[in-house]
């Protein structure tokens, strides 16, 4: 599990079934600092069964703790869910963003993929 923030958010009309229905979030890890050698994906597509909003903060789970989150029986076919929605957290020696909450904004507009516009 890792600490993230909901950077965004994908729609996707063409995909497995067993995403439909899934709200699907982009997650940044709040701590950039990993152990040498383990490989980092960052941002990172997750499932969102808790509705989790633009700017909050979030506990993400990967692999089958992610799909049982979801609510199945571990056998979807996506690889991390957000299982929390953080509302306070007390780590005196974290990076001062990590305490940044702004959560229930609204994310920034999409711009248009008309041609012209």
């Amino acid at each position: 599990m890792f600490l993230g923030r909901v950077v965004g958010e994908v729609w996707a009309t063409r995909k497995a079934a067993d995403l439909e229905g899934k709200r699907l979030l982009v997650i940044e890890a709040l701590d950039e600092r990993r152990e040498p050698g383990a490989p980092k994906v960052t941002p990172v597509v997750a499932a969102d069964p808790l509705g989790a909003a633009f700017g909050q903060r979030v506990i993400v789970a990967f692999g089958k703790a992610a799909r049982v989150a979801c609510g199945g029986d571990g056998e979807y076919a996506f690889e991390a869910a957000v299982v929390g929605i953080v509302d306070e957290l007390d780590a005196p020696l974290a990076p001062a963003h990590w305490m940044d909450n702004p959560g229930g904004g609204e994310p920034p507009a999409r711009e248009s993929r008309k041609k012209g516009s």
